[in-house]
């Protein structure tokens, strides 16, 4: 995943390190994203494709879309600017001794099946102005769908700050996603990324989790495994009146493969356990200040620790908190009212799972304003700051711990906007860590089943009626998928959907 100065840097090494000329990295990138167009949009074989292409790099992309497609006998027209650039010069030179159909400035546009977007590159900030924005006005009022090249005009693909005016069905762009595309998914449409022969990325830059990167992470079952060898998960929370964020932090670990789930929790907790989940082991506590002789025997059972999920926020949480902290040092996801009760640094692997008023709680005014600008940044310095893995929910998901990369989450849908998602999050982090998974990758393997899960809960019953048990449901799905995936057909690299908002 990257930011403008990113893919920059990337195209200069590119450049002058590797010595592919910058001819080369255009042509590829035309040609994958013609590719992509015949793909998404079949119909343009017979009704053609309209390119409109601006001044610079990003319009010379478009003159080599409009060569490739003209070569393969689909119809095409480009209309635009007079390039200033000297790959965008020469690529349009080229169209033109081949054929291709070039409009003028005031001539009308013929009806096509599909309209080109390739007027700003990833570079691009602020609002379109001038010519650029009229033509980007035009393609609005066109009305075809609107396929963008890197990016719509109007997004600035760094900050995610939209002006629009160009909404694109299917955004295509090159080695990997933009902050833009992630923080502005209504004006990207879905996300195609394509290989155009780049070398390898710097390690250091954020990661985006794939089905791929998940499915090979993910804890394998063998034949000869018994519930012990599955880990073992002790769930701490459930107060009084929040019985439900404990019972679906314990029904996620289970569903996650955990072999054993104990529940620490209030005895109205617990009676709604025996009644509704009878595969969790369960420990009365009054939930502070001290740890009674049974929870303590709970916490040092367990392979990993939930903390949080209705645990609530008076003086004997905290203390309880601490002491619990004070036990054997096994790998500890601290979520909901744990993270607003948590003070100093981690002296164990811990996971905290803040959404953005959790973590202005933990970690100030200063960090928390910063995330809403670079939420890569924040999560960063946060990290750092209490000394473990931090998972910063929202759109999109940023898991940093003290070493990197960041991982990015990108999967999901407003579904999840609902009580107790964060509840089955926790407990599918715990049942990873369970399992021995390192802090920050059963953070991310954990948000992106929970995301991909919600997926495919809403395209079965809408991201508006999606509910937790919902998301559970979908996990068998997730987990066969994740066990047979496939590479991508190149050119594409990797794909993301447009979010379910019905």
């Amino acid at each position: 995943m990257l930011s403008a100065t990113e893919a920059a840097a990337w195209d200069t090494v590119a450049r002058t390190q590797f010595r592919i000329p910058s001819r080369v990295l255009m042509e590829a990138a035309g040609r994958a994203a013609a590719q992509v167009l015949v793909g998404e949009f079949p119909e343009i074989v017979a009704r053609g494709a309209l390119v409109v292409a601006g001044a610079g790099n990003n319009g010379g992309d478009g003159w080599v879309i409009a060569r490739a497609l003209h070569a393969s006998g689909v119809p095409v027209w480009v209309a635009g600017l007079d390039p200033k650039t000297d790959d965008a010069i020469d690529n349009r030179a080229l169209a033109r001794v081949d054929g291709v159909r070039e409009l003028g400035r005031e001539e009308p546009w013929p009806v096509a099946a599909v309209v080109v977007d390739a007027l700003l590159g990833t570079g691009a900030a602020g609002p379109a102005r001038g010519e650029v924005l009229a033509l980007a006005q035009r393609i609005v009022a066109y009305g075809a769908p609107a396929v963008a090249v890197d990016g719509p005009t109007g997004l600035d693909l760094s900050s995610g700050e939209a002006h629009g005016p160009v909404r694109a069905r299917v955004s295509v762009t090159f080695g990997g996603v933009r902050r833009g595309h992630l923080l502005a998914r209504e004006w990207c449409g879905r996300v195609v990324v394509v290989d155009i022969g780049l070398p390898p990325p710097d390690p250091a830059w954020p990661l985006l989790v794939t089905d791929s990167w998940a499915g090979a992470r993910l804890p394998r079952l063998t034949p000869t495994m018994h519930k012990g060898d599955r880990g073992r998960v002790t769930v701490v929370g459930g107060s009084a009146g929040m019985t439900g964020a404990a019972l679906h932090a314990a029904r996620a670990a289970l569903a996650a493969g955990a072999g054993l789930v104990k529940l620490v929790a209030a005895p109205d907790t617990l009676a709604a356990a025996r009644a509704s989940l009878p595969d969790v082991l369960t420990v009365e506590s009054a939930l502070g200040p001290e740890l009674e002789p049974p929870v303590a025997d709970a916490l040092d059972w367990a392979d990993a620790l939930v903390v949080g999920p209705g645990l609530g926020r008076d003086a004997a949480r905290g203390a309880f908190l601490q002491a619990l902290l004070a036990r054997r040092p096994v790998p500890t996801v601290v979520d909901a009212d744990a993270i607003t009760l948590f003070q100093g640094e981690a002296a164990r692997p811990i996971v905290f799972t803040p959404h953005l008023g959790e973590f202005r709680a933990l970690f100030g005014d200063q960090l928390a304003d910063a995330a809403a600008n670079d939420r890569w940044a924040a999560a960063a310095k946060a990290a750092q700051k209490v000394r473990g893995t931090v998972l910063l929910k929202g759109v999109p998901t940023v898991i940093a711990d003290l070493r990197g990369p960041v991982h990015v989450v990108a999967s999901g849908n407003p579904g999840l906007a609902t009580g107790g998602s964060g509840d089955l999050l926790a407990g599918f982090i715990g049942a990873f860590l369970a399992r021995g998974g390192a802090p920050p990758e059963a953070a991310a393997l954990g948000a992106h089943v929970l995301g991909r899960a919600a997926e495919h809960g809403a395209r079965q019953w809408t991201a508006r009626s999606l509910r937790p048990a919902d998301v559970l449901a979908a996990l068998p799905d997730i987990w066969r998928a994740w066990a047979n995936t496939k590479p991508s057909t190149p050119p594409v690299v990797t794909v993301l959907e447009s979010p379910e908002t019905e």
